[in-house]
């Protein structure tokens, strides 16, 4: 089971307003730029993300459920800022591998002994 919605919640009021700054330019971390679907605002989420070439793949720590992830799949992809560049992706698709084979070790150890076995994959536009 990923992460309690209580804890999502409070990283949202809390937490992540301390670590966006840091999220775009720290290794495995990015800021997601999304609208959202109703309101048509933007948002900015850090998240956890492993880019592979033009191919982004990002841990869903709180599942598949959460709003960021609704918001970049209605849009059709979102911008990342992650190690001080801006990029535009995507395709957005989901998967799920129990393993978290495509993780690094220490990274994959902590999703797999949390339960957090989703992903999202984007592809970089051209």
């Amino acid at each position: 089971m990923p992460l309690p919605a209580a804890l999502a919640r409070f990283n949202r009021v809390v937490t992540n307003r301390v670590v966006r700054p840091l999220a775009a330019h720290l290794p495995y971390m990015a800021v997601v730029e999304h609208r959202g679907r109703r309101s048509g605002r933007v948002y900015r989420t850090p998240v956890n993300v492993f880019a592979d070439g033009d191919r982004y793949r990002f841990a869903l720590t709180y599942g598949p459920g959460v709003d960021w992830l609704r918001n970049v799949r209605a849009a059709g992809g979102c911008v990342v800022i992650t190690r001080g560049r801006t990029v535009t992706l995507t395709a957005p698709r989901t998967g799920h591998d129990p393993g978290a084979a495509w993780a690094p070790p220490p990274v994959r150890w902590v999703l797999t002994t949390i339960g957090a076995t989703d992903y999202l994959d984007c592809t970089a536009a051209p």
